[in-house]
């Protein structure tokens, strides 16, 4: 190979390598800054591809997306001096990278390290001036609306980047308060039970005494309904009878008798004295029912 061809390619390669490190790219997911010899020049690089001074110029990216920063869950005090211990995370990014930059230096993992730390600054302030019932569900939503605003004004004019959104994960008691809680509250819903069943047991004992006064007044009327017929029924069979045996009196007699003869000897051991000339045996003395020394 010719003298020539080596210095060509020498010129190539050492053209290939200054474009290479002239040339950049801001891709849309992306942030950037542009430094010169460490000096910020450019806060604010747009997407796109870009053109520098090799060895002169340094570019920074960062993303520009929206990131998490889980916090580690700490122990705050409520207003009545409980402990609570509570697990949060927020959603943030970047939005003034010239300032980012020169808090973080560009780390991700400092700038959400610096941000956990106010999120957990303003929990405790957040925690401290509500009682134990409204961070745990009465204002836990308005604690979280609080805390965002307040969190994302602190975190633009000291990191540079914007807060969407905090949330609570989980707010759980200190193993040594938990215990004492949980027996509290077991005594209170016991207790709250027993007076359910006092008052159930009260209704109860009401609805079953109406129960009892409404089958007496039923039995009553039935039985008041029930007599006014049968006394009816009574009325009616004793005036047809009478009209009946009213048609042949002698006819009425003589069944009468039949009767009192089926009556009297249906017993096998009674014992009957009776005259031989008495009036319970004239229909066996005579078929007509004559009576002796009569017609």
């Amino acid at each position: 190979m010719s003298g020539r061809n080596v210095t060509f390619i020498l010129i190539a390669v050492l053209a290939l390598f200054v474009a290479s490190n002239s040339l950049y790219i801001i891709k849309e997911t992306e942030r950037g800054v542009m430094l010169r010899f460490g000096e910020l020049v450019d806060p604010d690089l747009k997407p796109g591809l870009h053109a520098k001074i090799p060895f002169v110029n340094n570019v920074r990216k960062f993303d520009g997306r929206i990131l998490t920063v889980d916090s580690t869950p700490e122990r705050f005090f409520t207003q009545e001096k409980k402990a609570l211990i509570v697990d949060s995370y927020a959603k943030f990014k970047v939005g003034d990278t010239a300032k980012y930059y020169t808090a973080t230096n560009g780390e991700e993992s400092r700038a959400m390290g610096l941000l956990s730390q106010r999120i957990n600054n303003g929990l405790r302030n957040q925690v401290a001036v509500r009682t134990i019932q409204e961070v745990v569900s009465g204002e836990r939503e308005q604690l979280m609306l609080d805390l965002t605003a307040e969190l994302n004004k602190v975190a633009q004019e000291e990191l540079g980047v914007e807060v969407i959104d905090v949330r609570v994960k989980k707010i759980d008691l200190p193993p040594d308060v938990s215990e004492s809680v949980y027996r509290r509250m077991n005594a209170e819903r016991e207790k709250e039970a027993r007076e359910h069943r006092s008052q159930g047991q009260e209704l109860a004992e009401g609805i079953r005494a109406a129960a009892d006064r409404e089958v007496t007044v039923i039995k009553a009327n039935a039985y008041r309904d029930s007599e006014l017929i049968r006394g009816e029924g009574d009325a009616l069979a004793t005036r047809i009878y009478a009209e009946a045996f009213n048609q042949d009196p002698e006819f009425y007699s003589f069944t009468r008798s039949l009767r009192a003869y089926q009556d009297a000897f249906s017993g096998s051991g009674d014992l009957l004295l009776v005259q031989p000339d008495s009036e319970f045996f004239r229909y066996l003395k005579d078929s007509r029912g004559g009576r002796q020394g009569g017609d």
